[in-house]
């Protein structure tokens, strides 16, 4: 008997191996099609931004390229999923459809419509846990609810039989010639008039394959001492794995499993290692935090803070986009996030804070600033990061804690090389000045050819005065909620 042709619809899983939805198909039988669909449409606005739109371009480009080696196409299609998808199953006969989950609260209304829809009309329809350790309703406390601190969180991730082990891509797939689609240059997803592309170009491999490369490469030369060496923007002591796991080109079970082996072999420290893989437990939290608040990248999860006097400051928050606030650590940060899509860690601590507490412009204004300029974009991540420096998520960094951006930089940067790099107009100071070039006396000043306010802005804001506004806001704040 003929098995009917199975549509694997890839979203987020750009990869073949450890790909269940890939798998189940091929597991079905007869002719697969792999289908991308870019659907800005249900996205809204959370469609991809301007440098995930460049890092999706290039990641399907190698996609199509692996399944061509396995003599499959990958048939790109434009529009509403919940329209395409039926109508394609129509147009090839299929009678299954696959696909690994997302949670996106858009996603998932989407994914739920189209699950009936497709069911209704008669075919298999099955969803699987391809981007995440555990599932956002796995993880559950004593009483049976979601965690809404993540240490306990962690704590329980552990203690939970270990995720499955990740599974080989196919040797071939047995691809459904024929199925007309778009060609992917037609998307228009790369910038052209101007192209700013080039620093993206020059850091960034797409693809599962520079994902699995970038893996070992950690693995290998840096993860052992991660812990003592993850907060120093001026190394490369992290993965820069976070836009490889968003698109999903390598999945969160192959790197755990990954740094589970190093441990064992003895290659690499285990506190080092078990502290990078500890970023994947605050992916997970990240993502539980997002399905069951499904507002959570939108409002604030803690309600008192719609109370916070937040302030439009339109040329602040310019400042703060170009890297031009005067306060070295800072612009650093926001120019290597232009020029790479791509920020470290601690910095991204360190701007954040700046433009909610020294600023005080809502978090929501810079989430959306980073939505379009990183290429490792991700709502669950991406909103979780800001709630916790705003002080208004689950498992927030205090309220109070209001980064002090010259000795941030003074400590994560003791020598200066990583604001030297992004911020040359000022690289000639000494090392007192660097991170608070306004008190370097005229000659040093001068010396190091520099005309604070022409060639280098002049702070945007005292740091003291700021630090005693913003507390005086959580002051106001405060009364506003117990009122």
């Amino acid at each position: 008997m003929t098995v009917s042709p199975s549509i694997v619809w890839l979203r987020q899983d750009l990869r073949l191996a450890d790909n269940p939805a890939l798998q189940a198909a091929c597991a079905r039988g007869g002719k697969i099609l792999p289908v991308f669909v870019l659907d800005d449409a249900n996205a809204g606005a959370w469609k991809p931004g301007g440098a995930a739109r460049w890092w999706l371009h290039h990641s399907l480009a190698a996609l199509q390229g692996e399944l061509r080696s396995r003599s499959a196409p990958l048939c790109l299609r434009r529009g509403d999923a919940e329209e395409i998808l039926p109508a394609l199953a129509a147009e090839t006969g299929a009678g299954a459809v696959f696909w690994n989950r997302c949670y996106e609260p858009h996603a998932i209304a989407r994914d739920k419509a189209l699950k009936a829809r497709l069911r209704d009309d008669g075919l298999t329809v099955e969803s699987f846990n391809g981007g995440l350790l555990f599932e956002p309703w796995e993880i559950r406390t004593g009483s049976g609810g979601p965690y809404k601190v993540f240490t306990p969180f962690w704590k329980a991730m552990l203690a939970a039989p270990a995720p499955p082990a990740p599974e080989p891509a196919p040797e071939r797939i047995d691809g459904l010639d024929g199925v007309s689609g778009d060609r992917l240059e037609h998307w228009d997803l790369l910038p052209t008039k101007p192209d700013w592309a080039g620093g993206l170009r020059d850091n960034w491999t797409p693809g599962e394959k520079g994902a699995v490369a970038r893996l070992r490469a950690f693995l290998d030369e840096a993860a052992g001492a991660y812990t003592a060496r993850r907060d120093r923007p001026d190394e490369p002591a992290t993965s820069r794995l976070s836009p490889h796991l968003h698109w999903g080109e390598v999945s969160p079970r192959q790197v755990w499993q990954s740094g589970h082996q190093v441990i064992a072999a003895g290659t690499a420290k285990e506190d080092g290692v078990m502290g990078f893989l500890r970023q994947l437990g605050w992916r997970d939290f990240s993502h539980l935090l997002l399905y069951h608040w499904p507002d959570f990248a939108e409002r604030s999860w803690r309600p008192e803070f719609d109370a916070y006097p937040w302030r439009d400051d339109d040329a602040g928050f310019e400042a703060w986009c170009r890297g031009r606030t005067g306060y070295p650590i800072v612009d650093a940060g926001m120019r290597e996030l232009w020029h790479t899509g791509w920020m470290h860690n601690r910095v991204r601590m360190i701007t954040a804070s700046f433009l909610v507490k020294h600023l005080l412009i809502p978090w929501q204004r810079g989430e959306a600033w980073f939505w379009d300029t990183l290429v490792d974009a991700d709502l669950a991540n991406n909103s979780a990061g800001w709630q916790w420096v705003a002080g208004s998520g689950a498992d927030a960094a205090p309220y109070f804690r209001i980064f002090n951006p010259i000795t941030q930089g003074e400590k994560f940067d003791p020598d200066g090389r990583y604001v030297r790099k992004w911020v040359p107009e000022i690289a000639t100071l000494p090392d007192a000045y660097l991170n608070k070039p306004w008190e370097a006396p005229p000659p040093v000043l001068a010396e190091a050819g520099i005309l604070l306010g022409e060639t280098y802005p002049k702070p945007i804001v005292d740091h003291k005065a700021a630090r005693a506004r913003a507390l005086s806001g959580y002051e106001d704040m405060k009364k506003a909620a117990s009122a």
